[in-house]
Formats: structure tokens, sequence, C-alpha cells
């Protein structure tokens, strides 16, 4: 088995952490391909195989993916990982994480589980592809959590045109707009007021941002749903962001919205409960009154 290791800390700690951790999976006979620039800031004394994108990772003939930090860790692991359907596990080394499930001291009793047994479950997280006017504009045009329009650093309301299937949905008047899978329910969304939607279901969340309007309210819709925005401003330009990363766009310019072909695999302990995670993340039913 060969396993890729990707991580955006630089510290001491996760330097020392990683070095026990690629030993253990020596230990199961397993070799490793480090993210390059992970193997650089963290100045490996050991001379590892690496990978730096897509094509790397295929031709390395390449296992399963470790992601330690938190949920921006793996989601910016999508960006390398992409179709090829690579199950990916995530270590929690940051704070609240829905997706890195795995705490740094678990992870290594589950290993001989993971690695010889293969005793887990594999949750599929769609995808949500874009397209816009010029293609040129995105240099990676999905998002595992959420697609957001917003006004950019400007006291001025944007308006977002919009249209499901082709047929006009509503004019939504506020800071922006943001549309969201299951996975990313949980994330910009729920911060807006958004509901929770379990990973299981084919939905997306449209989700406006402090709108104008009290009565606009977010709406649930079948994934299968292609979605067309058209932001409009009186200044020049308003920010697209693919969960965390940002891009200028010009007003007026058409943003298309669907479901990708492709999803991540995300691998859970065979214990994993959605509705426990939720729980525990959001403190429900945690009332100093009790």
């Amino acid at each position: 088995m060969k396993a890729a290791i990707y991580s955006q800390k630089k510290d001491l700690d996760t330097f020392l952490y990683l070095n026990k951790f690629i030993s253990e999976l020596a230990l199961r006979e397993v070799s490793v391909v480090l993210h390059s620039e992970m193997a650089e800031n963290l100045n490996f004394s050991k001379e590892f195989d690496t990978f730096s994108g897509k094509d790397e990772l295929k031709s390395k003939n390449v296992n399963i993916v470790f992601s330690f930090g938190g949920d921006g860790t793996i989601l910016n692991a999508l960006t390398f990982i992409q179709d090829l359907e690579i199950p990916i596990i995530g270590v929690n080394t940051g704070r609240l994480g829905f997706l890195a499930n795995f705490r740094k001291d678990q992870i290594f009793d589950e290993l001989d589980s993971i690695i010889l047994d293969k005793n887990y479950n594999i949750s599929e997280r769609s995808v949500i592809k874009i397209t816009t006017d010029n293609p040129n504009d995105i240099d990676f045009p999905f998002a595992l959590n959420d697609v957001s329009l917003s006004r950019k650093e400007t006291t001025s309301m944007i308006t977002v045109e919009s249209y499901i299937n082709e047929e006009f949905l509503n004019v939504f008047w506020g800071d922006g707009l943001i549309v969201s899978t299951p996975t990313g329910s949980t994330a910009y969304s729920l911060s807006c007021g958004g509901p929770i939607i379990s990973p299981a279901n084919d939905n997306f969340v449209i989700t406006p941002i402090a709108p104008h309007n009290l009565n606009v309210r977010p709406l649930i819709v079948k994934d299968d749903a292609k979605i067309k925005l058209i932001v409009k401003s009186r200044v020049e330009q308003y920010t697209l962001a693919l969960d965390s990363r940002l891009y200028h766009m010009e007003i007026g310019s058409e943003i298309n919205i669907e479901k990708a072909d492709f999803s991540l695999f995300l691998i859970k302990p065979k214990n994993f409960s959605f509705y426990e995670t939720i729980r525990q993340k959001l403190l429900w039913g945690n009332d100093k009154r009790n």
C-alpha cells in the first residue's frame, strides 16, 4: 500500500508527530508520498517521494490520503485528489472539525483496522462545479463545501439574479448568496441561518447573506438542478469564493452551478455517527440549567 500525506502546518509539533506517524506506517509496510510544499516547510532529514498535484498522485499509484489539520486542509486536498476517487482520512489537529473526524491520538489505534483490515466506512461527498463566461477566470472550478458570491470591500449591497433550470427564482438583495452542498451546510451557510443537511442527502442549499428583505429565507433544491446567478451592483467587481479560494469577478458575469460528475470519498471510523457529531460539535443539549 502507498499513502499520501498532506498538511498545511509548519510547526515543530507537526514535524515530530508526522515523523512518528510515518514510522508507524513503515511498520505496516506502507510507503509514503509527501506533499512537496509540506515536505519543504517541515524540512524532513530523510528524503521522501513527493507529489504536488493530481498527475503525480495518479502516477505514483497512491491508495489512500491522510490529511492532518482541520476541515480547511481537506477542502484544499480536493484540488489534487479531484476525480481520482482516492479515499481521504482527516486527522483533526485543528479546532471544530466536521470532516476531520479522527483525533490525533485516535488514528494510531485505528491504523491496523484501516490499513490491514480495511474496517471503515466511506462517506461519498458531492462536489459543486461552476462555469463562467470566461473559463480562464477560475483555475479550479470545483468546491466541496460551497460557492459564495459577496460584495467586495465596499458598503454597497449587491443584487443576485437567480435562476433554477432556466426558471427565474428571485433577485437577492444584500451582502451576497451562498450555494452549498450537504457537506457545506455546517459551514458558511449555517452561520447565515441555513439548515443542517445530512451528508447522505442529494441537495443544494441556497442561502442569502444578510438579505435586505427579511422575508427571504434559505431554499433547499435537488442537486440535479442547474443554478444560474448574475450579480449586479454599483461597483465594478464582486468576490467569488469556492471553499477558501477567492476570485474577483466582473459585475454582470454569469455563474452557472451544477453538481460535478465526481465525488470526494471520506473515510470515517466504523462507529461514526453524523448526528452524534453535530450534537458534540454544536453543543446541543448542553445547558448549565440541567
